[in-house]
């Protein structure tokens, strides 16, 4: 029984064929998905896509690449929403480095307004950091404790030790099953079981079998059998450690 725990299930992109998409993760093993929201406008519509079906569980931030959508207020209409809603974590939330003209100042005010909710909720967070893995640790140090997972994960073996030292896990997606990503395959191998979770991160970063196409939960498996293998042991194995890891993590009720 496998958990995606990073899944943009409601993005435009599913909109024609979101049950059939949800049908054939059902039929690929993938029981339970996380999907996270970007931006404050999104909220409502992840919220009435997660009811469409059991197994289905929102996080609700403002991501750091749609900064143009983001405003002040929105902060304070996090902290109501995350109140009223069931949600299983705050997120996505932030620091993009990556994109051109990124303005740090702006994306770190978001980004500490959700570190502080987070703490003061007692939620897990779902951090994106591209190119920011450090500068997201230092933040998450100002205001510890928290806890929460850095998905699709890109930095070193070391950084990855040391967010889990900090109460972090990270999630690992498509990437790591091309071959070409020698870093991040050998972060696979080597970090701590109980640091892992597994994601799509669907539509987005499809794996080496679907380059180009869209991505979607069912692929799952794909991501599981290549990390088992880098690790030498089972897929149903590292299946189930992964289930577990984001049971802790998000409060999902067992399969």
């Amino acid at each position: 029984m496998l958990v995606d725990s990073h899944c943009h299930l409601d993005a435009p992109r599913f909109d024609a064929d979101r049950d059939a998409v949800i049908a054939r993760a059902r039929a690929a093993g993938v029981t339970r998905q996380v999907v996270p929201a970007v931006t404050a406008a999104s909220w409502s519509g992840l919220r009435d896509a997660c009811r469409r079906a059991p197994g289905l569980y929102p996080a609700y931030g403002l991501h750091p690449m749609f900064m143009d959508a983001h405003e002040p207020a929105d902060l304070e209409r996090l902290a109501r929403w995350l109140q009223t809603e069931q949600a299983v974590a705050v997120g996505e939330c932030g620091l993009d480095f990556f994109v051109d003209g990124f303005d740090a100042d702006a994306q770190s005010f978001y980004f500490d307004g959700q570190l502080r909710l987070a703490r003061d909720l007692d939620l897990p967070l779902i951090i994106h950091a591209r190119k920011a893995v450090d500068a997201a640790m230092a933040a998450i140090r100002r205001f510890a404790p928290l806890r929460g997972v850095v998905h699709s994960f890109s930095g070193s073996l070391d950084q990855a030790r040391r967010l889990h030292d900090m109460g972090f896990l990270i999630g690992l997606g498509g990437p790591v099953t091309h071959e070409r990503a020698r870093r991040l395959r050998r972060v696979a191998a080597e970090v701590d079981i109980d640091s892992l979770l597994v994601e799509t991160d669907a539509p987005d970063q499809p794996d080496a079998g679907i380059r180009g196409e869209r991505n979607e939960p069912a692929r799952l498996p794909y991501v599981v059998e290549a990390i088992a293998r880098l690790r030498g042991m089972a897929p149903e194995a590292l299946a189930d450690a992964t289930a577990r890891n984001a049971e802790r993590l998000f409060g999902l009720p067992p399969a």
